[in-house]
């Protein structure tokens, strides 16, 4: 759980720096930097796509999963969640279910944190979440200065997400392949796609329900054999 504690005290750290220095910024500023923050977020998410060459897989994860999330309406409880605690500590002043959401995602979604996350669990290496937690720090710093203080809110996500695959290291060891995870990966960039339209507020997208596709992308893979995919 080392690689883990440095990404959330990584996260907390450019987090509260972000707070206080985008307090400061002026609106056109914070305006601009959100965004070339937009844009980044949009190639990331491209990025991430094209790590898996199977486009079908994906495209049916996030269709599956988007109809689960629907169903249980996780993008609306996320967003409750992060208005109650707006409402209860900022009077309204920070937009934090935007911020909680966002960098939730951006956090926990793609190869560093998988395979960072097992190394970690299996033998005590944490470089790769190490190197992880330096480039969360730069990207919570530039989120809260936009964002607000709900960034801060994304390293218990961090926590419970990573912690966990560290802790069941040793069966998803037997059980995680390569492809899995890069079909993980490359689902987990349609998300982001999705993150980067809101951010540009091209077009309002219920990226968290479609969450779910995230552990239907894996399972597709498993079952590739029976599944012509």
């Amino acid at each position: 759980m080392t690689g883990t504690a440095i990404n959330v005290a990584a996260v907390l750290a450019g987090g509260g720096l972000g707070t206080l220095v985008g307090a400061r910024l002026p609106k056109g500023m914070r305006q601009t930097a959100m965004q070339g923050i937009g844009l980044v977020t949009l190639l990331i998410g491209v990025s991430n796509f094209l790590e898996f060459d199977n486009p079908l897989v994906p495209l049916v994860s996030v269709i599956l999963g988007l109809i689960v999330g629907e169903a249980l309406n996780i993008d609306g409880a996320l967003k409750r969640f992060g208005d109650y605690l707006q409402e209860r500590l900022s009077k309204g002043e920070s937009p934090v279910s935007r911020a909680f959401v966002t960098t939730s995602l951006l956090f926990c979604v793609g190869p560093l944190t998988i395979l960072g996350s097992l190394e970690d669990g299996l033998t005590g290496d944490y470089s790769l979440l190490a190197l992880k937690s330096a480039l969360d720090l730069v990207a919570s710093l530039s989120f809260a200065s936009v964002l607000g203080w709900g960034v801060l809110l994304s390293a218990g996500t961090v926590l419970v997400v990573q912690g966990t695959l560290t802790l069941s290291a040793g069966l998803l060891e037997e059980v995680v392949t390569e492809p899995m995870i890069a079909a993980t990966t490359a689902t987990g960039g349609i998300l982001i796609l999705g993150l980067g339209l809101v951010l540009l507020e091209l077009k309002e997208v219920r990226v968290a329900n479609m969450l779910p596709a995230l552990v239907i992308a894996p399972l597709l893979v498993a079952l590739a054999p029976l599944w012509p995919l």
